[in-house]
């Protein structure tokens, strides 16, 4: 089990003749199942190219005609990535992974308004994230494969590198994962962490949860109030962010504090209530989940 993806995931990739897109697609193609899983590629007007030995196609409907793909990873550049989403949604997919960061605020409003008016059921990861893996069978994503390790080891976070950090900890003490998930750092996203842990609190093969999270917003306070009252796994926990000036943006477009709320003493408060286990240093994720594994 896992959550999201498996080897059996068939995936289309839109903007795989960029060169982005080729790159990342190639890295996925090498790891795992990788062959297996990625299926299809779309960039308008280059049908009948291929990539990689993966044939192009110019929409993503014809994609799923073709290769019945369920799933999409998005590197298409800032302006048509919005459009991209919508074209995936509009094909009923059940995964949409938008790797692309920069989008246009007013876009991602649309799109995920969109999505809400017209009751998708497509499960929304990003924009501007790493993707998704589960270890040893699938990654779509741009995340080092290397690093990752099969085990038991939900972990979910907006930062990429702290996502990696997580995940290296977590190999280096012999732990793995089940399924690393990277939801990004824009305003307007897809998954919380929420979403995420409920998915990992259902999942037999997922025995505890890593969270990382950071200033801006009040998500992380939200999945607190919800493991409060929820969760059956041991969950770790880092915030990033402690020493960030108010009305200071750091790093990712969704990581300010504004109107008193979003900080990151905050987040860690209402995740210490819950009974996470929470580490302020980010080198200490791996050794804090060995303890609260006891």
């Amino acid at each position: 089990m896992s959550i999201l993806i498996n080897k059996d995931t068939r995936i289309v990739t839109q903007g795989i003749t960029g060169n982005t897109g080729e790159f990342h697609t190639t890295q996925c193609l090498d790891y795992a199942f990788g062959r297996d899983c990625f299926v299809a590629g779309v960039t308008p007007g280059k049908e009948g190219q291929n990539v990689q030995g993966v044939p192009v196609y110019n929409t993503v409907a014809d994609a799923k005609s073709q290769h019945g793909v369920n799933a999409s990873v998005i590197y298409v550049p800032p302006r048509f990535a919005a459009a991209a989403i919508d074209e995936a949604v509009d094909a009923e997919l059940d995964l949409v992974i938008c790797i692309t960061e920069g989008i246009p605020v007013a876009d991602m409003i649309k799109t995920r308004d969109r999505m809400r008016k017209m009751g998708s059921k497509t499960i929304l990861v990003g924009p501007n994230c790493p993707g998704v893996i589960t270890p040893d069978e699938v990654k779509i994503g741009i995340m080092p494969g290397y690093i990752h390790k099969k085990g038991n080891v939900g972990i979910v976070s907006r930062s990429g590198t702290l996502t990696y950090e997580a995940v290296h900890q977590v190999s280096a003490l012999g732990m793995g994962q089940s399924t690393c998930v990277g939801i990004g750092g824009d305003p307007v996203n897809g998954l919380k962490h929420i979403d995420v842990m409920k998915m990992f609190n259902d999942d037999p093969e997922t025995h505890s949860v890593v969270m990382c999270g950071e200033i801006g917003g009040t998500d992380e306070e939200e999945c607190a109030a919800w493991i409060k009252e929820n969760m059956t796994k041991p969950v770790v926990a880092f915030i990033a962010g402690v020493t960030a000036p108010p009305g200071k943006r750091m790093g990712h477009a969704g990581a300010i504090i504004s109107g008193g709320q979003g900080t990151a003493q905050s987040k860690i408060d209402a995740l210490e209530a819950a009974g996470a286990f929470v580490t302020l240093n980010p080198s200490e994720m791996g050794t804090t989940l060995l303890k609260a594994l006891g």
